[in-house]
């Protein structure tokens, strides 16, 4: 049983697209007004070639609501993010404000409600180019799409509450963990308040492990608490490879009465970089490979609900075999964080910036933050550390002297870093973090002038790559991506690398190519593959999944086809390579030029179709062994006709909450199932049900393929989407809107 009541409050909002005067007492049924759901994006815009302005606007939320039920009670609202100055009014009269696009707030609302009547919130929202607000100030390589564009919920409390909870974990091994929690709990009563905190750790199963029973003053006001510490014997390791969370359930007890509680997933493990420059992971030392993230998608910029930013850290973990990824160059998303905290996944969360560092007031909101940031998120078992420095920023000693204090003081159990540029800048975190470019086309990374060290950039910019360029160049992309993390392997004073950057992202006029798009990922901007995708997954453990790849296409053209080298990607042990029905060759791993990965490609040389008869060929295939048994395959063909236009969606449910999104990715194949990689046909849709469809329609592939999105709308029921190319046949899938389960507010008094 719960004792704190926690209420959807992403439905039923009503939206004006521009500021007009005495706004916050517009009427939410105002014919002025659109109706929309949380998360929202203040504009949809086309996936390339818009412009920044199409965003930069003031905007009005407004929301009806009811809460009659919890007279007697404090009522908070808590938004995730709000881009990038969010003013609230309940009922005409303010509440707060908040800065920053990136971090969450609250503010307790109950002396602005009328207990017996209808209430009306009331939300600006600033998204103009503030450049007094991080990271704004210089230019910016990324976009910050408006809107409230994250979660809101409305929590119902008790005078005596919670605040936070930080469960910190000082020690963890196969024998024994111990963990100390801590919380902020507030009294607003005139008087202080005897009180027994009681703290229980749970395991995946519910069953408890353990409890701890700590009687106290809660004094008026703010209170920091700090249980005794926690041991316990045994305890389920957290770690990528076998992640394994425990909650904690905390409860406040008044007397006899229960006033408050709160759940805390936390994973049990033990975080260190060492001064041999490796990162240790429960005392085993483990080699960092990831890529940085922007958390930006196509139309819908920031505000894609909860089932697309887990579905981006599955992508991550199981598409592109990473273990831990940079949430460059802002704090992600709670659902995003969430996800990797289930599926092992090791997160470098930092600060919004880039380059840039303002005035002293500029300063004071990058170091509120740095508080808002760990407050929020220091429960992640996936956090591993905390950048506490502007992106690629120039030296500030005073200024990172105090945003490495402020994050040891909120949690002593995570080392800081700081991402920049140049090596030879003033060293004030725990561990040093370089971008590294200069030498990534000859595969060469810097050595390390600072211990611990580690690399967060490398490629992106320096080769640029769409996913329609020429073989030969989407080859090569994925060859440099392979050569770095070889080089990297190799150093054993570093603790690890990310490359830029995971997916292709909307950016400004002055980076990219010209059409609002910086082509740097390994996928495409709808999260669809690149060949150098396909290296990333090959060095995954196979016991996870088994990965063959061809890295090419069977084209007949002499100059466009990569010559008489084949690279295939694999995790297997041996491949053997067949043209039709004739056997070509067996390869092993290519351990003389990739001899530190964990699964270097094989190559195989002289393998010039021609020489065959191009014509002839059926197909080229690799099959991969494992211990001399077959055990996964790649098969590609010459590219016929187009045949059939294929809809695959990620899930076939959505919850009518008005928001939730599922992609549909878009292929054009052949007979063989292959996508037609230099088809741009436009596709056109239609669609019918409790649903919209968000995308250009119609919509041009790219590659031979791409992807639209459904979102629901508040009727449950089933949603239809039809996809035509003209000289195909068109074709149909079926997305379930199903209804909400949780408790939203109410919008009315007979709710």
């Amino acid at each position: 049983m719960r004792y704190r009541k926690v209420l959807n409050f992403n439905t039923d909002w009503y939206f004006l697209n521009k500021d007009l005067e005495n706004a916050k007492n517009i009427y939410p049924g105002d014919n002025k007004l659109v109706r929309v759901n949380l998360p929202h994006s203040n504009k949809i815009v086309p996936h390339h070639y818009f412009e920044e302005k199409d965003y930069q606007f003031i905007s009005w939320y407004y929301r009806e609501f009811y809460v009659k039920k919890y007279k007697g009670k404090r009522v908070i609202i808590e938004f995730d993010g709000v881009m990038s100055v969010a003013d609230v009014y309940v009922n005409g009269k303010y509440v707060d404000g908040h800065k920053g696009g990136y971090t969450s707030f609250s503010f307790d609302i109950t002396d602005y409600i009328n207990f017996n009547e209808e209430n009306v919130i009331a939300v600006k929202v600033d998204s103009t180019r503030r450049i007094d607000i991080p990271p704004e100030g210089g230019v910016v390589d990324y976009m910050l799409f408006g809107g409230i564009y994250r979660n809101v919920r409305l929590v119902i409390v008790e005078n005596i509450h919670i605040s936070w909870s930080f469960i910190e974990v000082i020690e963890a091994n196969k024998k024994s963990a111990i963990i100390h929690p801590k919380f902020e709990l507030i009294n607003l009563y005139n008087e202080d308040k005897k009180a027994i905190i009681i703290t229980k750790l749970m395991d995946e199963d519910n069953k408890e492990v353990t409890t701890k029973e700590t009687a106290l003053i809660i004094k008026t006001g703010k209170n920091i608490i700090k249980q005794e510490q926690i041991s316990f014997l045994k305890p389920e390791l957290w770690h990528p490879n076998h992640p394994y969370l425990y909650n904690i359930y905390a409860q406040v007890k008044i007397g006899n009465r229960i006033c408050d509680d709160s759940n805390t997933k936390i994973g049990m493990r033990k975080l260190k970089f060492k001064d041999d420059g490796k990162f240790y992971i429960n005392g085993e030392s483990f080699k960092l490979r990831g890529l940085n993230r922007h958390q930006m998608f196509p139309y819908l910029g920031g505000a894609m609900p909860d089932r697309g930013q887990r579905k981006d850290a599955e992508i991550l973990k199981y598409g592109l075999g990473l273990n831990f990824v940079r949430s460059s160059h802002y704090p992600a998303s709670p659902s995003f964080l969430d996800r990797c905290d289930e599926i092992g996944l090791l997160v470098l969360e930092e600060i919004p910036g880039w380059q840039y560092i303002g005035d002293e007031e500029w300063k004071i909101l990058a170091k509120k933050n740095v508080e808002e940031m760990i407050i929020r998120d220091r429960n992640h078992a996936s956090i591993f550390l905390w950048g506490v420095r502007i992106n690629e920023s120039k030296d500030d000693h005073g200024f990172y002297l105090d945003t490495n204090r402020i994050a040891h003081s909120l949690d002593s159990s995570r080392q800081t870093c700081g991402v920049r540029n140049f090596q030879e800048s003033e060293f004030l975190e725990d561990v040093f973090t370089c971008n590294d470019f200069e030498y990534n086309l000859e595969g060469k990374l810097k050595f390390p002038q600072n211990i611990p060290y580690m690399i967060t950039e490398y490629m992106g910019h320096m080769y640029p790559t769409r996913s329609y360029d020429s073989v030969e160049r989407i080859i090569k992309h994925a060859v440099y991506h392979a050569k770095i993390q070889n080089c990297q392997y190799g150093m054993h004073n570093l603790a690890g690398a990310s490359g830029w950057c995971a997916f292709d992202y909307n950016t400004h006029a002055d980076f990219g190519s010209g059409d609002r798009i910086c082509y740097h990922g390994v996928c495409d901007i709808f999260r669809l593959p690149k060949f150098a995708a396909y290296f990333y997954k090959s060095q995954m453990d196979p016991e996870i999944e088994k990965v063959v790849f061809i890295a090419r296409y069977l084209i007949p053209s002499f100059n466009e086809d990569y010559g008489d080298e084949i690279i295939v990607f694999s995790n297997c042990d041996e491949i053997d390579l067949y043209a039709g029905e004739k056997y070509i060759n067996s390869a092993k791993p290519d351990r003389i030029n990739y001899s530190n990965l964990p699964h270097p490609p094989f190559i195989f040389k002289n393998c010039s179709w021609w020489e065959w008869g191009a014509s002839n060929i059926a197909s080229l295939k690799a099959i991969g062994k494992i211990n001399g048994k077959e055990v996964v395959q790649h098969e590609i063909f010459p590219f016929g006709r187009p045949d059939k236009l294929v809809l695959k969606p990620d899930y076939t449910e959505l919850i009518a909450d008005g928001a939730d999104c599922v992609r549909v990715v878009i292929e054009l194949q052949d007979k063989n199932s292959q996508i037609l990689h230099l088809s741009h046909h436009p596709v056109f849709f239609e669609i019918a049900g409790p649903g919209k469809l968000i995308a250009e329609n119609p919509f041009s592939l790219e590659a031979g393929k791409g992807a639209v999105f459904i979102q629901s709308g508040r009727e449950f029921g089933e949603i239809s989407l039809k996809a035509q190319v003209d000289g195909l046949p068109p074709i149909e899938i079926i997305i379930n809107n199903m209804a909400m389960q949780e408790e939203i507010v109410p919008v009315n008094g007979n709710i």
